[in-house]
């Protein structure tokens, strides 16, 4: 079952949210697809947010949309139920706790990681190195589209440490990049 767990910078505690129970139609599979969804249901991912991202539903609508960011992370643990991906989601402001959790991904049982590094995209060397480093592939995704916006969103120092981006499809960026993610994952198996 995917799991979601909101943490935020400030020592609060996680929430933590399931995703609703699939039939269990596993019982009705043959032994190659059990052995396939076992498999599958193997993939921890990290997925992170960036700054000013806890402010979605009031930041900007017209551009970030009116989901909140623990709306978003909902849909992202039902995406994860569907592909059999235990999901953990955080969000915080300050690069260097980004940084860290980048860095201990791996140790702590991630395969992969969904980054959407908000402002940091077009700025953050460390981000970039630490994805470089964490030993796991990541895919940088975006609500909005940082290539038809203002001039200085168009460069992103994090994409070229990443495996994929996605970009401009609102919420549903999270939710393909976690899809592409997995597949890549399930290839590389």
């Amino acid at each position: 079952m995917a799991r979601v767990n909101d943490q935020k910078r400030g020592g609060e505690a996680p929430s933590a949210a399931s995703a609703p129970p699939r039939g269990s139609g596993a019982s009705k599979l043959g032994t190659a697809a059990k052995r396939d969804v076992i498999k599958a249901t193997a993939w921890r991912v990290l997925v992170l947010s960036g700054p000013n991202l806890h402010r979605l539903g009031k930041r900007q609508p017209e551009i970030y949309g009116h989901q909140t960011l623990e709306q978003i992370h909902q849909l992202i643990a039902v995406e994860g139920e569907t592909l059999g991906t235990s999901v953990e989601c955080r969000q915080s402001n300050y690069e260097g706790e980004l940084v860290e959790w980048i860095g201990a991904a791996s140790e702590q049982g991630f395969h992969g990681i969904v980054i959407n590094p908000g402002a940091y995209t077009h700025t953050s060397y460390a981000l970039y190195d630490a994805l470089l480093a964490a030993g796991v592939p990541s895919v940088e995704v975006h609500l909005s589209n940082p290539e038809a916006r203002e001039p200085f969103r168009r460069h992103s120092c994090t994409a070229p440490a990443c495996v994929g981006k996605v970009a401009g499809f609102g919420d549903a960026s999270y939710l393909l990049g976690l899809r592409g993610l997995v597949q890549r994952l399930g290839r590389a198996a």
